[in-house]
């Protein structure tokens, strides 16, 4: 195939003669070699190769370049010769390596399996982090889960042991988090099996949420596609101070651009205010740039990564990003499709929620409107940590809020969470007394993981159904995300903003301007937080949980039992029939958001992340029904019975009945998770038509083999009633950027006929017409 630049035969061919094609993972820099990682002292960075690749498109572009164009265009695969227009060319790419976190890991660890090839070409690794369930604390939690998922975590070591995949055990911390301390620096790309994959990008670094089967294409050594970005820049003036953090300016930012308005664009900060932010916090404000739907965020390299860089073991790192730094900064003059401009000396704490991270309210507010909207004023638990916010400095300023509290003899009124980020994180804030004053205030310490944050809590403080309010310092809140409860009310917040509000117990409590009252009747005002960037002394590692692959993993074995209810080891789909779909019966027309998660339930269900069959049972179990307001609730239409999505999607599968899904704006927002794309896919599922589309979910399910389409005229979501066939037409003659057609039968005899764009290239159509981008792959091989 011409769009491919390596069939997987040469590819697997170039491998075993030792001959690695990626760019900057592998070629040696002349000047210096500076190793990309100390776990990979062979694999070097390559300033060179990205500023060759630069200079070619600056020429033919003939302007200024942003930041992000040119950490994108530095690793395209044909700088030459890539066609490069914002918002509608689709780029091959070179990324630089490939992360995955242990529920998402597992089924991209089986598609490449499935693939054939025997090692991965460019560098990766495998963080077990998702699995661990909060219940009673940090070692009880992990030694539990080590015991439950033994079958998942040996799968996941052996497999990587065998394809050359580095591997963090349960403990090490949160993947985001390990990869800011040991594998991102200012230039890197690099793509992640994980929504908040961008948090790299407070190094300096473009990191992008994918699908498994797209961290397969890359660890296969195909070129990677990827829309060309538009990019939103975002301008900060003025200095952070007091009470506002960097969360705040992400809270603010998704206030404004809402879920969907980072849909296909980077966004970049740059101006004079950036300086006044730490590494670690610019990470935290584009971790949760993934919650306004955009590609990735980036920041400028600057004296704050260098110093990060330097503290975390990676000196030369920083000499070489010194060398380089006018590829790591925008150009002067260059172009943004949107602008943002937020003085961080006015900016002021916000709180976003409940129910959607982009409901923003600055805290002095939310008292009131929590009072106005019914909301439950009583702040039943607050929880701090998590990849968005669990840095050295995070857990310095919440422990000076606490440190405060106790100095007067108070402790948290709400139960209190805490979620280092990383073992590293862990071990530096015990040594240096932080944990002992956030256990001392009220404070549960939790293991190095996800945790609540993903729903991997087992809470049982309240009862399902009953309101109450949760704040976090997480990055997501959607209904029932944390806890499996729907009515619990969920706010995103700083830190310090969950230490003050946890310690007050209420939501009206505002800490710039209210006092809490001692034991002793006095009362007193809460000093702004304060805490050190980094700590004094350098980082405690901690314990060491890392396992490097060997050098040949060739004889090693991975198996996966038949009778597993975890592993399932798996079939390809079928192939297009060459035919139109006719007669789709409508599964479900969804009402409203539907996220990842209302389409694949994360919580308890995270345990058959492996296993696609049993997985399946979870398909949009959380997504409304238009016909009668209920979740789970569907009518079976050839029964004429209601019954469970997932199991009248397994009947009508039985019954050779092919179906469809209906659904409303940014369809599939929120994680990267494929399982909402394999699902469907696995039941009998061949389109979904939607108003529109999130990024990465809309690229799962291409690479799948199914349809997502999206209403030419949004107004045809009206049209269709559940109860509707729908056939899509023109499939014969699908080419890109020429819609579908979609004849709408209703039960009553009549019909009427719509217009379905879609955003497919001719690589794309390919996978379709195989079945899925992996039956694709098999075919190059042939």
């Amino acid at each position: 195939m011409a769009t491919y630049c390596l069939t997987v035969a040469r590819l697997q061919l170039a491998l075993g003669q030792g001959a690695r094609r990626f760019h900057v993972a592998a070629a040696l820099n002349a000047k210096a070699k500076v190793a990309m990682s100390r776990f990979e002292p062979n694999s070097y960075i390559n300033y060179d190769r990205l500023r060759s690749n630069i200079d070619i498109v600056r020429k033919r572009l003939n302007r200024p370049l942003t930041l992000s164009e040119k950490i994108v265009y530095g690793h395209l695969d044909d700088p030459s010769g890539q066609e490069i227009v914002r918002g509608r060319t689709y780029l091959r790419l070179r990324p630089d390596r490939v992360a995955m976190q242990d529920a998402t890991a597992q089924m991209a660890m089986l598609q490449f399996i499935s693939s054939g090839l025997p090692k991965v070409a460019v560098p990766s690794t495998i963080h077990c982090d998702h699995l661990i369930e909060a219940q009673s604390g940090g070692a009880q939690d992990l030694q539990r889960a080590k015991e439950v998922n033994h079958e998942v975590y040996n799968f996941l070591a052996s497999s990587g042991a065998k394809y050359g995949v580095g591997f963090w055990k349960p403990g090490s911390g949160i993947i985001h988090q390990i990869i800011l301390e040991n594998y991102a620096y200012p230039g890197v790309m690099l793509i992640g099996t994980d929504s908040h994959t961008p948090n790299g990008g407070g190094l300096g670094c473009i990191c992008i949420g994918v699908g498994g089967a797209d961290a397969v294409d890359v660890m296969a050594g195909i070129p990677w596609e990827l829309k060309c970005p538009n990019v939103i820049g975002v301008k900060l003036t003025g200095t952070l101070s007091g009470w506002t953090s960097p969360k705040d300016v992400i809270l603010k930012v998704a206030g404004i651009l809402t879920v969907k308005g980072g849909t296909g664009a980077i966004v970049e900060y740059h101006g004079p205010g950036v300086d006044s932010i730490s590494c670690t916090g610019m990470a935290t404000i584009c971790n949760m740039g993934a919650e306004i739907g955009a590609t990735t965020s980036v920041f400028p390299y600057n004296h704050r990564m260098r110093t990060y860089l330097e503290k975390t073991g990676r000196g030369e790192i920083a000499a070489l990003a010194n060398e380089n730094q006018d590829l790591l900064v925008p150009d002067s003059g260059c172009h943004y499709d949107q602008i943002i401009e937020i003085n961080l000396s006015e900016l002021k704490p916000h709180i976003n929620g409940p129910f959607t991270p982009d409901l923003a309210h600055p805290v002095s507010d939310i008292g009131s409107v929590a009072e106005k909207n019914g909301w439950p004023l009583d702040v039943k638990v607050g929880l701090i940590g998590s990849c968005t916010n669990s840095s050295y400095e995070d857990m310095g300023r919440a422990a000076s809020l606490a440190k405060q509290a106790l100095d007067k003899g108070l402790k948290c009124k709400a139960q209190f969470t805490v979620t280092p980020g990383s073992e590293q994180i862990r071990a530096t804030i015990e040594r240096d007394g932080y944990a002992k004053v956030l256990r001392d205030v009220g404070g549960i310490v939790l293991a190095n993981a996800c945790g609540p944050c993903i729903g991997q809590w087992d809470r049982r403080d309240v009862k399902k159904g009953e309101k109450n309010t949760i704040v976090t310092s997480f990055n997501r809140n959607f209904t029932a995300r944390n806890d499996a409860n729907p009515a619990t009310h969920a706010f995103v917040t700083s830190p310090e903003i969950v230490t003050a509000l946890a310690i007050a117990g209420t939501l009206k409590f505002n800490p710039e301007t209210d006092f809490l009252t001692a034991p002793n009747g006095e009362k007193f005002k809460l000093v702004p937080p304060t805490g050190d960037e980094l700590p004094a002394r350098d980082f405690d590692p901690g314990q060491d949980t890392y396992q490097h692959p060997p050098t040949d993993g060739s004889s090693l074995k991975v198996d996966v039992n038949p009778q597993s209810n975890r592993l399932q080891l798996l079939e390809p789909f079928d192939k297009w029939s060459g035919k139109d779909l006719e007669d789709l019966q409508v599964l479900i027309k969804v009402k409203g958001k539907c996220t990842t998660d209302h389409i694949s339930a994360a919580g308890p269900w995270l345990k058959f992340r492996g296993h696609l069959d049993n997985i399946s049972n979870n398909l949009l179990i959380g997504a409304v029904n238009i016909e009668n307001d209920a979740v789970n609730k569907i009518r079976n239409h050839l029964t004429g019975e209601f019954g469970g999505v997932p199991d009248v999607a397994r009947h009508y599968k039985k019954h050779n009945v092919s179906w469809v899904v209906v659904g409303d704006e940014n369809y599939g927002e929120g994680s990267s998770r494929e399982h909402a794309a394999l699902e469907p896919r696995h039941l009998g599922g061949r389109a979904i038509i939607v108003k529109s589309f999130a990024r990465i979910h809309e690229t799962n399910l291409k690479k799948q083999g199914l349809l997502p389409l999206t209403f030419s005229n949004p107004a045809d979501y009206d049209k269709i009633r559940p109860d509707d066939k729908i056939s899509i037409v023109g499939l014969k003659s699908f080419a890109p950027g020429k819609p579908l057609q979609a004849v709408i039968k209703h039960s009553d005899g009549s019909s009427e006929t719509i217009e379905l764009n879609h955003t497919f290239n001719e690589t794309q159509i390919e996978w379709f017409q195989a079945g899925s981008a992996l039956n694709r792959m098999k075919e190059l091989q042939k």
